[in-house]
């Protein structure tokens, strides 16, 4: 590795450094710099998270970040994440932040490691041992430009979800994500632990996230996250009782005029290729695909 990167623990003062990498890396990842504070410091133990950064000459040139999945049943489940600033690469950097995760998951009882690669970097994945062929697709839409919303149908309510109880967000979002294709079922999302992560966390804008309740309950939502004019879509999902009426098409329509009336000018989501229902709302909605990344799998 070039001499002058130090490798270390990322604390909370990081912050803004890691947002800024981060945009510089991904255009269309939006996680603004306060999010990206909540990630480092409020963690649940079981995960065992450990985030890292590299640094030159004082500059986040790099981040790194592996723990374990808590939110399935499978036992020993856990992921990673690495990149690097264009201009730092290729000087082993990303190696010896690959080195010490893979080393912390060996240590934490990991089983199996699942990653996002640019096609780019899949080479290096391959090399460290990763495999597989999910696709991961990510698009963007200029919120000011939408086609026509659709009807709100009979005995559904639009509201924001800064008026719903938590507890019912909560539901509508364990239930709907168990439909979610994945290496492994996220059927293990608790309430307290969900709670302080997502519903706390300062990435949810509630005022622009909607919801179409069927009287008390929540039939379909769209949470919407924000970094200053961008705006990234967390979760859409619509309760299997409620599906084929084009609730997630409508909320995710309500949310986006939302966005725009907000100052955002660009909103961005991910897709898995196996997720053919999503990625017809969103084509429908006119996001344009800026990127595919390939999910792979290794085993320690």
């Amino acid at each position: 590795m070039t001499t002058g990167v130090v490798i270390r623990s990322a604390v909370a003062d990081d912050a803004d450094g890691i947002a800024a990498l981060r945009r510089a890396v991904y255009s269309y990842k939006v996680m603004s710099a306060a999010a990206t504070r909540h990630m480092i410091t409020v963690q649940t133990p079981g995960q065992r998270f450990l985030p890292l950064v590299a640094e030159s000459g004082g500059e986040v040139v790099a981040w790194g970040s592996a723990g374990l999945n808590v939110w399935t049943s499978e036992p020993g489940q856990s992921e990673v994440s690495i990149y690097v600033h264009p201009d730092h690469r290729t000087q082993g950097i990303a190696t010896a932040l690959a080195d010490r995760l893979h080393q912390h998951l060996t240590e934490v009882g990991a089983i199996r490691v699942r990653a996002f690669v640019h096609p780019d970097g899949l080479e290096f994945a391959r090399n460290l041992g990763y495999d597989g062929t999910r696709q991961m697709h990510f698009s963007g839409v200029d919120p000011r430009s939408l086609p026509e919303q659709p009807e709100t149908p009979d005995g559904i309510e639009l509201v924001t979800l800064d008026q719903v109880d938590p507890r019912r967000v909560h539901t509508a979002d364990a239930i709907a994500t168990l439909d979610e294709p994945s290496d492994s079922p996220l059927d293990s999302i608790e309430y307290d632990q969900w709670f302080e992560e997502v519903w706390q966390g300062p990435a949810l804008d509630k005022s622009l996230s909607v919801a179409a309740m069927a009287g008390d309950e929540v039939a379909a939502f769209t949470a919407v996250e924000t970094a200053g004019d961008r705006a990234w879509s967390g979760m859409t999902g619509t309760i299997p009782a409620y599906r084929g009426r084009g609730l997630a098409k409508l909320v995710k329509s309500v949310a986006l005029r939302r966005a725009a009336a907000a100052g955002i000018t660009a909103a961005y989501t991910s897709n898995d290729d196996e997720n053919g229902p999503m990625l017809a709302v969103n084509n429908w909605l006119g996001y344009q695909r800026v990127q595919t990344e390939l999910g792979l799998l290794r085993t320690l």
